[in-house]
């Protein structure tokens, strides 16, 4: 594939003269959810820099700890001493109710973080925060406490835009990771190589840029770590770690977890690496060459690498507004969700039957990725039983109202509640089309696919979607609905 530009100028920055609504609109999309017409006009207006400061600035915008996952924390060492202490029937009952609780606090977690995502203030933060856990992978299935899994991606939040290096020391030490990559099975005499092995391959470095030998003497350089799975702390202890000497990439001596991952990050290709996977999960399916990811890692490493360098650097550069990256990126379930409550003005429902299920279907389980090495993504993304999910995601949104003859007592309480919180948007309504049904069938055409799609469209689409609204005039506002479902479902709607 060719590009735009060569890697010597790729990543210099974009020209002001170049910042328009339509490079804004790139942006909003890419970095967060979707481009909302304020938004756009905003960023329109600030500048690049200033957009880039406000979508990434100094802290990230961090997601509070929900009060179920501090109860969970503070009923969760009581119970799991219940289920060691009892037995047969008694004991399974205690196991059986101390996994409901965390079930339940799990899903409570994944409804805050999608309200917490969907606030336009934070969807840039909640992005590249699901982004470094794409790299620094942990899974729900395995760990099986949600206040580990919070603590995981609130480490992730703390430390997203500091250095890489700061990042990945921290990493080594959430319990969420040891109790993922094993390290509480790691043993002087047996060293466990899961976590060693990760950190150098998808963490830090990427395959063919260390040796086997590598691995089993950074193995060893873990030992001692460890993370009680209920308690949730991280220590170190000394009499179960290896001091004898090591070798890890030509380097001799007694060498700690620290040590490797400074060493790990001297490798040129430690510069490479975050990039490559940013191009994968922000940018474009086809993997940029190694001339590219050079040009950018190299002045990377020279700050340290620094994550918010990173950041400014790579969302601000020619190349990711090149026009062969725009409007043809998948959109992963999670945008395709979000960006529809966005681009809608809705509000996350309390209810999992209308975004967890749909996403789970949608091939995109939030907290539980399929492997080590994250969600795929791309072209994965779509397949007849994902797309068919999508459309009926669209379907159940704009539905009038929410059934609640079909919903049950624990539904109907967290409705309730949601209501009492002043959160319930949940479906898109008659009087809020109303605007478009004011307009002319050309106008409302124009509107929508100027407010929903990520590139211009033809004439011919526009005047077919004009030609479909005016058909129905008499009756306006179904006809209206209809159309910007349809839009929502359509082939242009999953792209960013």
């Amino acid at each position: 594939m060719s590009y735009s530009f060569p890697p010597d100028t790729a990543w210099l920055p974009l020209p002001a003269a170049s910042w328009n609504p339509e490079t804004a609109r790139h942006l909003l999309r890419r970095a967060g959810w979707t481009a909302r017409p304020e938004d756009v006009e905003r960023a329109t207006r600030e500048g690049l820099d200033a957009t880039l400061n406000r979508l990434f600035p100094i802290d990230l915008a961090r997601l509070p700890k929900p009060r179920s996952i501090e109860r969970f924390e503070a009923e969760a060492p009581e119970q799991q001493r219940q289920v060691r202490e009892k037995t047969g029937e008694d004991r399974l009952f205690a196991q059986r109710e101390l996994q409901d609780r965390g079930r339940l606090a799990l899903q409570d977690l994944s409804i805050k973080w999608l309200e917490f995502a969907a606030n336009p203030a934070n969807a840039s933060s909640a992005k590249w925060v699901l982004f470094l856990s794409d790299v620094y992978v942990v899974s729900a299935e395995k760990v099986r406490n949600p206040a580990l899994i919070h603590e995981h991606f609130d480490l992730i939040g703390q430390r997203g835009l500091g250095t890489a290096p700061a990042l990945s020391k921290a990493i080594s030490r959430s319990p969420a990771m040891v109790i993922y990559l094993d390290l509480n099975q790691s043993q002087r005499r047996a060293p466990n190589e899961n976590f060693a092995r990760e950190l150098l391959e998808l963490f830090v470095l990427g395959e063919g840029n260390y040796t086997e030998h590598d691995i089993k003497e950074a193995a060893r350089a873990f030992t001692g770590y460890r993370a009680q799975p209920m308690l949730g702390e991280f220590r170190y202890i000394p009499r179960l770690h290896d001091p004898s000497s090591k070798t890890v990439f030509g380097v001799t001596g007694d060498l700690t977890g620290d040590d490797v991952i400074d060493l790990a990050y001297r490798k040129k290709a430690a510069g490479m690496f975050l990039p490559h996977e940013m191009v994968k999960f922000y940018l474009s399916d086809n993997p940029l060459t190694s001339d590219y990811l050079a040009a950018l890692g190299e002045p990377w490493q020279a700050t340290g690498y620094d994550l918010r360098w990173l950041t400014h650097r790579f969302f601000g550069s020619q190349l990711f507004f090149a026009p062969e990256f725009r409007g043809n990126f998948i959109k992963s379930p999670i945008q395709f969700y979000l960006g529809l409550v966005q681009d809608l003005g809705l509000d996350v429902s309390p209810l999992p039957r209308m975004n967890l299920n749909p996403m789970r279907q949608m091939g995109q389980w939030l907290f539980y990725p399929p492997n080590v090495r994250g969600w795929v993504g791309g072209r994965r993304w779509i397949n007849s039983a994902t797309i068919t999910a999508r459309r009926q995601l669209v379907e159940a949104t704009f539905v009038p109202a929410i059934n609640e003859r079909a919903l049950n007592a624990d539904e109907l309480v967290d409705l309730t509640a949601a209501r009492s919180n002043g959160i319930s948007h949940f479906t898109v309504t008659d009087e809020q089309l109303h605007p478009l049904t004011e307009l002319s069938p050309e106008q409302a055409a124009a509107s929508l696919t100027q407010s929903y799609l990520p590139m211009p469209v033809s004439s011919e689409f526009r005047s077919d979607l004009a030609q479909f609204i005016a058909a129905g005039e008499r009756q306006k506002p179904r006809i209206v609905r209809r159309a910007a479902a349809t839009l929502l479902q359509s082939p242009e709607y999953q792209l960013c």
